[in-house]
């Protein structure tokens, strides 16, 4: 019998595939991208994140959202510690959400304030990716930037959470255990296909200002 999580999974494959397969992250796995390249994708992260944060602050109480709130997921704070020594102590005034970061946090506030299923959807997207294929591409940062936890990885560190694949499963149980109907679950399906299509429009544009700041 297929669980909602594997349904889930198989129904946003091509969605998340597509994320992964981006010019940006082709470019940043191969050593392509400079550490002020990589600063501004952690920088359209914060953004993000400063938003699906609040709205789990928010969702904290509610019965169906609340299981997925965990404050060893929460990334706001290794995000401004990663800006700072990317950019230095002054970072909050040179970074600014893109076009394509400001339609996102946009969707993020229209449904996950007020929509448990909504909130959850983006939840998975974000942090289900940051425990899985997050960890590999963290690998690549510190190998071809020299980069650390303590100079611009610390988002991808989730030693708060222990055991990953044991989180992920567990993590997985509760979207299964979820009383969502079959048309709820319809509609987070859908929602989580829209986050990861906005994650992706994130990095095409990035690719796009690797392409412009290319030397001629």
């Amino acid at each position: 019998m297929s669980t909602f999580s594997s349904a889930l999974r198989a129904a946003t494959w091509t969605n998340h595939r597509r994320a992964e397969d981006t010019e940006y992250l082709r470019a940043l796995v191969a050593g392509q991208v400079d550490r002020a390249g990589y600063a501004e994708m952690v920088a359209q992260h914060y953004f993000a994140y400063v938003v699906l944060e609040e709205a789990g602050v928010v969702m904290a109480d509610d019965p169906v959202a609340g299981p997925f709130v965990e404050s060893a997921l929460v990334r706001v704070p290794a995000l401004k510690q990663d800006l700072a020594a990317l950019l230095g102590p002054d970072w909050s005034t040179v970074v600014s959400p893109s076009p394509s970061t400001r339609r996102y946090c946009d969707r993020i506030r229209e449904v996950c304030f007020s929509w448990p299923g909504g909130f959850v959807a983006h939840h998975y997207t974000r942090y289900l990716g940051d425990l899985s294929g997050g960890q590999f591409l963290a690998r690549a940062i510190e190998r071809e930037l020299g980069l650390g936890t303590r100079t611009g990885t610390a988002f991808y560190d989730f030693a708060a959470v222990g055991d990953l694949t044991a989180f992920k499963d567990s993590y997985r149980q509760r979207l299964d255990a979820a009383p969502w109907s079959a048309t709820e679950q319809a509609r987070i399906v859908a929602e989580t296909a829209l986050a990861y299509d906005l994650n992706t429009a994130v990095l095409v544009e990035l690719g796009e200002s690797l392409r412009d700041s290319a030397p001629a």
